[in-house]
């Protein structure tokens, strides 16, 4: 349905400063659980329990000082770490969080989140060339490397997904996972292979071990942020924990039956009455919710578990491994709904 333009707006404000919100909650949970497996306590004095840390850390970034270098484009430089937080923060708009609750329901929504993903690699790039710093620019080059590569794999991930579900639209796809009590009609069991690959590369993305090569502090001090410090720097990590819980939205969207609760139509048959009530959107909304969680736990634990890969390994897997598993699984999906539809 279409919303009227005050809730659009209201939705929109609460989106934006809902993923703030969690951006700091990520950052102590990933914290806390960092320090579980490696038996520390993490943070404990700021705070209950060091709750108010990441608080504490923003307040201490917003007082710090602004440094750029001499030589450095001080219009591009400012301009990166923009870039990427309004790219995290725009995806989520396109998310249907329940039925019919979405801010841009657009019947190319699917192309949409991969070219708005797609810009975030510019930030990174004009970070690392900005600075005037060859550690930073080696740092943007990888990254340039790194997702453009990862971005072919992806893209075949979400094309089997887009031959399943007959459209390009995101609630569309989304409903397409109704069959088997809406759980065995997930894309993650009808269309396994894809949901590997596209988890797989959404964790390239989002520059998380083991693919952090952009940034690989041993051998590029920062990488592209370097250069940055105070607040612009902040905007980097800020954008980096945003797009990690978006990333999580999008796998549990394409995958994981989105904000379908587990045996909908089963709760539904037994309680008609909430077809088309506003519990019923709450309950979908928690749904997605909590699968979107379990993935950004699914990011922390993997990247306290598992070493960083090197660079030749990173892209051996990309382009060696990947990609043409990524083709064939297209082939045979387009096979089977040819055959079978």
């Amino acid at each position: 349905m279409d919303l009227p333009l005050y809730w659009t707006a209201l939705i929109a404000f609460l989106i934006i400063n809902a993923m703030l919100l969690t951006a700091s909650v990520l950052v102590y949970a990933e914290r806390k659980i960092s320090g579980f497996i490696q038996q520390r306590p993490g943070p404990n004095r700021v705070g209950p329990a060091g709750f108010l840390q990441p608080f504490a850390d923003v307040l201490k970034l917003l007082f710090k000082e602004d440094i750029i270098p001499a030589q450095a484009n001080r219009f591009i430089h400012a301009l990166a770490p923009m870039i990427m937080v309004t790219i995290a923060m725009t995806v989520p708009a396109l998310i249907p969080f329940a039925r019919g609750v979405v801010i841009a329901d657009i019947d190319v929504g699917v192309l949409a989140i991969l070219a708005l993903t797609s810009i975030s690699v510019y930030g990174i790039t004009l970070a690392g060339w900005s600075s005037n710093s060859k550690y930073s620019l080696l740092g943007g080059l990888r990254s340039s490397a790194q997702m453009i590569s990862y971005e072919l794999a992806m893209g075949t991930a979400v094309l089997s997904v887009i031959l399943q579900a007959g459209s390009l639209n995101v609630s569309a796809i989304v409903e397409s996972q109704r069959d088997g009590w809406a759980i065995l009609g997930w894309h993650v069991f009808t269309n396994p292979i894809g949901a590997l690959i596209f988890i797989v590369t959404a964790f390239a993305e989002t520059n998380r071990l083991p693919f952090d090569l952009p940034e690989a502090e041993q051998e590029l001090v920062g990488g592209y942020h370097t250069e940055y410090s105070g607040m612009k720097f902040g905007m980097f990590f800020l954008a980096e924990y945003v797009n990690l819980f978006v990333a999580s939205f999008v796998i549990a969207t394409l995958f994981f039956g989105g904000y379908l609760i587990p045996f909908e139509p089963l709760l539904l048959k037994a309680f008609p009455a909430l077809e088309g009530s506003v519990l019923l959107g709450l309950l979908q909304f928690l749904s997605l919710l909590a699968k979107t969680c379990f993935f950004a736990f699914l990011y922390i634990w993997v990247r306290w578990t598992f070493p960083r890969f090197k660079y030749n390994q990173l892209m051996t897997l990309g382009w060696k491994y990947l990609l043409p598993i990524g083709l064939a699984n297209v082939i045979l999906i387009a096979l089977g709904v040819a055959l079978f539809a």
